[in-house]
């Protein structure tokens, strides 16, 4: 069995640069192949909302729902880093519903982290869940949860304003104790300037390779979806068209009468 990924370890990763890998995971079965194969992190993500319950973007995401499926994931890991998604107003009302709510996925889902969304404005809320022992992950850039404040799914960034507040959120949220932040879709000027001015790993989504690590959602990864595609998203597979034949094989064989076969029957 591998090395179990801690925070400690992603340091010595960071300063050994040694590059981080970290995919989604809503399920068991997802979890159980992702730990297999050697992913460093698993993220249960608030994307849950659009991958799995169909919602149009990530607000509608309860914290039942996260703990739900923070539980079956956490089953299927041995070694991997498991961090949980806080969703929409689980944290931003105050410090103390954030601590309450951080605490339900490291008590009841068995997580060994948490990420939430934002910066200094969020600093208080990281410190006082650090202090109380559950390590925080952060999140700038692109940040789901704000969608509709942001005006869209949009790059951040690209003005001088926006990127010395995106440097100073990162350096505050270090300072608040946040042990690695996730970076959504800033260009990458910006994201090297980051990563470099923080000791903690930066983990990039769309934001370019030299960050000290890179997370996608899954489904993106292996190609299950065909209508839109994020710039920022290689698809390694393309399992719609797959899953799609496989079903279509079984439905023909079940209409015609040759599945199942006397192979698949009993005596």
């Amino acid at each position: 069995m591998r090395e179990k990924i801690t925070v400690t370890k992603l340091a010595k990763m960071k300063k050994g640069n040694e590059k981080i890998t970290m995919l989604t995971a809503y399920d068991y079965l997802t979890a159980k192949l992702l730990d297999e194969i050697g992913v460093d992190l698993i993220l249960v993500g608030d994307s849950l909302g659009m991958v799995v319950l169909g919602y149009e973007n990530t607000l509608a995401v309860t914290m039942d729902d996260m703990i739900h499926h923070t539980k079956a994931v956490v089953k299927g890991v041995e070694s991997s880093m498991v961090v949980g998604d806080m969703p929409f107003m689980s944290y931003q009302i105050n410090v103390d519903e954030a601590l309450k709510n951080a605490g339900r996925f490291l008590q009841e889902a068995g997580a060994q982290a948490v990420k939430l969304e934002g910066g200094e404005e969020v600093a208080d809320k990281v410190d006082k869940i650090v202090k109380a022992g559950i390590p925080v992950m952060g999140h700038l850039g692109l940040t789901p949860q704000s969608v509709h404040q942001m005006g869209g799914f949009k790059v951040q960034g690209k003005e001088e304003k926006q990127k010395k507040k995106l440097l100073k959120d990162a350096q505050i949220l270090e300072e608040a104790g946040a042990f690695s932040i996730v970076l959504e879709c800033v260009p990458k000027e910006l994201a090297t300037d980051i990563t470099k001015a923080v000791s903690i790993p930066i983990i990039g989504i769309g934001a370019g390779r030299e960050c000290d690590g890179q997370v996608l959602v899954t489904q993106d990864l292996l190609g299950m979806y065909d209508k839109f595609v994020p710039k920022f998203v290689k698809q390694y597979a393309r399992l719609s068209n797959e899953i799609k034949r496989a079903v279509s094989d079984y439905i023909s064989e079940v209409k015609t009468g040759k599945f199942p076969s006397e192979e698949q029957e009993f005596c």
